[in-house]
């Protein structure tokens, strides 16, 4: 069965319903099961409980700008191909979602209460970045997921040992993330100009770790 071609107006009602789904419902998610899903509950402190939570809230906050990220890029992608690879990027970033919405709720805590902010924020760049070039896009994609390997590195030498439910997760995320990195710079990612990789991105990843790890 031919793919039909879908309109500006359809690519746009598209967005529109990820975006609802991304921040106030259940996106669709791949075939993968939850990495923590057969793993025992620890028994934390009530700090070791806090952190993990508010790290939590950092990770699902950064899938959700994830989520602008890929449709935005998806919107302004000129070849099909790149396309499509962001699309199964996005679904596998639904993914990170729900495991750490599940984690979150888990630890007894709650979403950061600027997601909407993130997502629409990320929309507005990715589609900058897709309209820019097929190299641009791939190259941004590839940046970000590499900074967002450092985030979980971090947060992984932060979490409680004892916390193997939190700490599958992610494992998993980061071996994700890195591989999407690979896969945009396979297809033709070019490495962005100096200042956007060294100043603004990080200014920008600040400003959103520090704000979702207290709302």
């Amino acid at each position: 069965m031919s793919r039909r071609n879908l309109t500006p107006i359809d690519h746009l009602l598209v967005n529109l319903d990820v975006g609802l789904r991304t921040i106030f419902g259940t996106p669709p998610v791949t075939e993968r099961p939850n990495p923590a899903e057969d793993i025992a509950e620890s028994d934390l402190s009530d700090s070791e409980k806090e952190l993990a939570g508010r790290l939590m809230r950092i990770n699902h906050s950064g899938e959700v700008s994830a989520q602008g990220l890929y449709q935005g890029q998806a919107l302004t992608a000129r070849l099909p191909e790149v396309r499509e690879k962001m699309e199964r990027a996005a679904m596998e970033e639904n993914d990170h979602l729900e495991w750490c919405e599940r984690r979150i709720n888990e630890l007894g805590t709650h979403k950061s209460l600027l997601n909407p902010a993130w997502y629409l924020g990320s929309l507005t760049i990715g589609a900058i970045a897709g309209a820019a070039g097929d190299k641009w896009s791939l190259g941004f994609v590839a940046e970000t997921e590499h900074q967002v390997v450092r985030h979980l590195n971090e947060h992984l030498e932060q979490v409680s040992s004892k916390d193997q439910k939190t700490r599958a997760i992610l494992e998993q995320m980061k071996e994700d993330e890195g591989h999407h990195a690979t896969v945009a710079l396979q297809h033709g990612g070019a490495q962005l100009p100096w200042p956007v990789r060294n100043i603004m991105m990080p200014i920008m990843s600040k400003v959103m770790t520090k704000s979702a790890y207290w709302l």
